[in-house]
């Protein structure tokens, strides 16, 4: 069923629109899962990955690693990180691309535009300060309606 009459339902044109996509929309599909503890500091689930975050890998050949963010390859759709490698016949090393949804961020490197992301996100403070709610007074007393002409 449809939902949303701006967003298509086609197989063709979602992957389409997800791999034409530019920089900005991906840095946003390339979000990873916050940790518990995390989460339960700021009461967000996700946000968008970046260069100096600590991860762990959550699925795949790698799951378990630790490891620090070296690359957002937006390009790809995946991240890279400093202990994630593996070695090639000749013997180099070469990072290993990971998705950003198989990973879940341990430590996020805040500055200030990440703080005002997490106090945006913020879903206990919007519930305080009771955002988008009506109450049961307004909805019967009308009182949403008052300054309308």
């Amino acid at each position: 069923m449809k939902y949303s009459a701006s967003v298509s339902s086609s197989r063709r044109k979602s992957r389409r629109a997800h791999f034409q996509a530019p920089s900005h929309l991906r840095r946003i599909i390339m979000s990873a899962p916050l940790s518990t503890e995390l989460r339960g500091k700021y009461n967000v689930r996700s946000m968008p990955i970046r260069k100096d975050d600590e991860v762990v890998v959550q699925r795949g050949q790698y799951k378990g690693r630790e490891g620090k963010v070296v690359t957002c390859y937006r390009k790809k759709y995946v991240i890279y990180l400093d202990r994630v490698q593996r070695e090639k016949l000749n013997g180099q090393t070469v990072p290993v691309g990971i998705h950003p949804s198989n990973v879940m961020i341990t430590k996020i490197k805040l500055d200030k535009d990440r703080k005002a992301i997490l106090e945006r996100k913020n879903r206990s403070a919007a519930d305080e300060k009771g955002k988008g709610k009506f109450t049961d007074a307004e909805v019967q007393g009308g009182a949403a309606m008052v300054d309308v002409d």
